[in-house]
């Protein structure tokens, strides 16, 4: 079994991800096991922007920001699995398939995030992810970067 550092707490995210408040939508690695699973959480606090006009009255997590979390957490797993980060080798997030919401989210959930690396193809990496609130499956997808040397 070929497992790093199991866990990562923001100050290590903050150094893989180029993203930022209130854009970073990964608080907190919970588990990693290189080359193959990564789970993450995304803590939904009522003050975050997006609750604000989305829907006022009724707020919900984004669906697009759910993808947007699935994706940050795959391009950790890519990073800490290839070991560096190397600004002449990037993975580009180029698709998305199969997405299939299930639940809504809202202020006070904590999203947990699985993502699994499906396969490799050329310069394609694949991972299936699903986003968990309480143990219900909230959505499933399918993510694709592409490997791009400068």
């Amino acid at each position: 079994m070929n497992v790093i550092k199991n866990t990562l707490n923001i100050e290590e995210i903050l150094k893989i991800l180029p993203h930022r408040y209130p854009f970073l939508l990964i608080d907190r690695v919970i588990k990693l096991d290189i080359f193959k699973y990564l789970k993450a959480i995304k803590n939904c606090t009522v003050n975050e922007p997006y609750f604000q006009g989305h829907f006022s009255t009724n707020p919900i997590f984004p669906g697009v920001l759910i993808i947007e979390a699935m994706v940050q957490a795959a391009g950790i797993l890519i990073y800490k699995s290839i070991g560096q980060l190397n600004i002449n080798t990037l993975y580009y997030f180029v698709g998305v398939d199969n997405v299939r919401f299930k639940k809504f989210v809202v202020p006070g959930d904590q999203i947990a995030i699985e993502t699994m690396f499906l396969k490799s193809k050329k310069n394609i990496l694949k991972f299936k992810n699903i986003a968990f609130v309480k143990n219900n499956i909230i959505c499933k997808s399918i993510t694709i970067f592409a490997k791009k040397s400068v």
